[in-house]
């Protein structure tokens, strides 16, 4: 039976790819911090169907020790380091945390993989936002990275980390450059379940705006179940690589909101305004994906389309805001 460890298991991705490895027979770990032992209702929501098939470990990717430790014991065949502090718009509040727990964790990662279990594969979780103010769309392997924020910036950092450990001590070590991807276990600061989300409550008539940011704002998203399963087949290569993964397609944020008013049969315009305190200090305008590389080296491509990926996420927003309100 394979092991895999997860970094990031409580997070929307790591929840998915939980669930697809568990499915392949995986003997599934997890680092998690101590804190959300603490609190298991909250922190770990996105798996609390899994728990019983999962194993556990605190640590803090801000401690090499914690990580060493667990990688020692463990020794998974695969591990999947998708934790970050993600949330771009936080990332300017508190650069300094951003930058530092985010390319410090992923030294870590790579160093213990080096040190602890050389033979295991390793992937770290890139980003669009590490194209940023791009010159040329789409944006494949080959574009120059140009990131806009703090997050974006630790991103990069932590490609060429990855890179670096590849080249050097041959880890099999890939970076997936995956661009947005959504679902219903998106967390609620984020501009689309905070889209579906209101909408679900205007509907239901628990709130009556919604305030955005940049409305013309594009972006290439797809569904994070899909992306996950891309992640799993760059560790099934012979050889390590990077690939982007998108869907190829671009909306704006504008389109995002108009989808998913008229999935619940309301004029988005009645509801929607613009705050301009919720506009990034350097916004990035424009990102789409040229996933070629990935369709044929891998054999993957997205499933879930746009407007497919907007009507799940209200449907299940809907759900969530009626049980609560009793409704």
């Amino acid at each position: 039976m394979k092991k895999a460890l997860i970094t990031g298991i409580t997070g929307q991705d790591g929840s998915y790819l939980a669930e697809f490895l568990l499915s392949k027979g995986y003997e599934v770990h997890g680092i998690v911090r101590r804190v959300a032992f603490e609190d298991i209702e909250h922190r770990m929501w996105r798996i609390r169907h899994l728990l019983k098939k999962l194993v556990l470990h605190p640590a803090s990717l801000e401690s090499y020790a914690s990580i060493f430790k667990v990688l020692e014991r463990v020794k998974p065949d695969e591990c999947y380091h998708l934790s970050a502090q993600s949330f771009v718009s936080y990332s300017f509040e508190d650069e300094f945390t951003t930058i530092n727990t985010n390319i410090n964790g992923t030294h870590y990662i790579l160093s213990s993989i080096k040190e602890a279990t050389p033979a295991c594969r390793c992937y770290f979780a890139g980003s669009s936002e590490m194209f940023g103010l791009s010159e040329e769309s789409p944006q494949s392997e080959t574009t120059p990275f140009h990131p806009r924020s703090p997050y974006g910036i630790s991103k990069v950092a932590g490609y060429y980390l990855t890179m670096n450990y590849r080249e050097a001590y041959n880890l099999h070590a890939s970076s997936g450059i995956l661009f947005n991807h959504e679902s219903p276990r998106r967390g609620f600061e984020f501009v689309t379940r905070k889209i579906s989300a209101t909408a679900a409550k205007i509907k239901l008539g628990l709130e009556k705006e919604l305030k955005l940011g940049n409305l013309d704002a594009k972006r290439d998203w797809g569904f994070a179940g899909d992306y996950v399963v891309a992640m799993w087949l760059m560790l099934q290569q012979e050889k390590p690589g990077d690939y982007v993964a998108a869907t190829g397609e671009t909306h704006t944020v504008r389109e995002f909101v108009e989808q998913a008013f008229k999935h619940v049969g309301l004029d988005w315009q009645k509801y929607v305004s613009v705050d301009e305190t919720l506009k990034r200090p350097s916004e990035v305008y424009a990102l789409k994906g040229d996933y070629s590389k990935a369709k044929r080296v891998l054999g993957w491509e997205p499933k879930v389309r746009f407007n497919e990926l907007v009507k799940m996420m209200v449907d299940s927003d809907l759900e969530i805001m009626r049980s609560r309100s009793g409704s």
